[in-house]
């Protein structure tokens, strides 16, 4: 038997398999007025296609918790009940073709206020017609290019854990049955959580005990309003790739540890995203170490991602342990089928649609 196509339970909830598919953001909802936010039939296609191909679990990109918490205008959000009544069909597809719907909720923060990538990507000034003043645990910049943040006062992260909680609710309304907090590549959570972007001398900055308590503190808001049965993730960037002045790895796995005890079943393990200029090694994999160190220092399951394209490579990454799951991103941007693909090279068994049959 294939461990890549074993089932996988956390709580209550049975995954049909172990490829998944990690957030990425499609920058194609509509940018201002009531549909702000909003998927659209972009995002029906671009899931459903990957749910009609087999990938256990979908996370949707970026969800923004506010609409100054997008990373661009362009962004989805899960701020109000026009987003969540857009999402039920998207929701409600993913369920027919076996796949579990997710959500990843997220902040922007700093990095927030950016135009398309394709259009450049470059910061909006507050002032720009779509722009707006962006916020952060200190006011330090990403890069000479991004605008100073505003530093949040203690007030005010409050009211953001209180939007992360509001979004987990309308989540569970749109029917996804998994949520996962965004404490990766530099956004707001894992702002806070590194000393090279928390300037902070308040209860929210200086020690790691100070640095966490506000991550921590979203995870128990979300995790009050999340139901009990239905899994927690968090992505969180395992290092900031540099020599000194950054969080790092023993940095990940001592806060892996306590996300455990706050309810957060499942790490998603990435990397990197919140210094700039920063140059990573990358090759295939290379981001699993990472994953691999916390699984078995912490005993909390964990995803792993990275440049993770094959089948063999999957099926070995999840069948030696060095994660419960893997989360492939632009290669299932490739190919949306590859987790059938992947079954009929490993010889497992998967579903196929009705639809379907005559290609197997």
């Amino acid at each position: 038997m294939s461990a890549l196509f074993e089932p996988y339970t956390l709580r209550s909830l049975t995954i049909p398999n172990r490829v998944w598919m990690a957030p990425m953001c499609q920058y194609s909802a509509q940018t201002s007025g009531p549909g702000a936010g909003v998927p659209t039939d972009w995002h029906f296609a671009h899931y459903g296609a990957r749910a009609t191909g087999g990938t256990g679990l979908i996370l949707t990109e970026a969800t923004a918790v506010s609409p100054e918490g997008r990373i661009s205008p362009a962004d989805l959000g899960i701020w109000n009940d026009t987003q969540v009544e857009a999402f039920r069909r998207i929701t409600g597809f993913l369920k027919s073709q076996g796949t579990v719907p997710g959500i990843q909720i997220a902040h922007a923060g700093r990095k927030a206020s950016t135009d398309l990538p394709w259009q450049g990507g470059a910061p909006l000034a507050p002032d720009a017609a779509e722009g707006w003043q962006p916020v952060g645990p200190s006011p330090v910049a990403f890069d000479e290019h991004h605008t100073v943040p505003k530093e949040l006062s203690v007030e005010q992260i409050h009211e953001v854990t209180g939007q992360f909680a509001d979004a987990a609710r309308r989540a569970l309304d749109a029917g996804f049955e998994v949520a996962e907090l965004h404490g990766a590549h530099g956004y707001l959570i894992g702002e806070f959580l590194s000393p090279h972007s928390n300037r902070r001398t308040d209860a929210y900055g200086g020690s790691f005990e100070n640095r966490v308590r506000f991550p921590l503190e979203v995870v128990d808001a979300v995790r009050g309003v999340w139901p009990e049965d239905k899994p927690l993730f968090f992505r969180i960037s395992a290092t900031d790739w540099l020599e000194e002045g950054g969080w790092t790895a023993d940095d990940t796995v001592r806060f892996a540890a306590l996300l455990k005890e706050h309810g957060v079943d499942l790490l998603d393990v990435s990397t990197g995203g919140n210094a700039a200029g920063v140059k990573i090694a990358t090759g295939p994999g290379y981001q699993v170490p990472f994953a691999a160190r916390v699984r078995a220092e912490t005993g909390l399951p964990v995803a792993a991602v990275g440049l993770i394209t094959e089948a063999e490579q999957a099926e070995k990454i999840v069948a030696n342990g060095e994660a419960d799951a893997v989360l492939l991103g632009r290669e299932l941007l490739r190919s949306p089928s590859w987790a059938r693909d992947a079954a009929r090279e490993l010889g497992a068994e998967i579903r196929v649609p009705q639809q379907y049959l005559r290609s197997v």
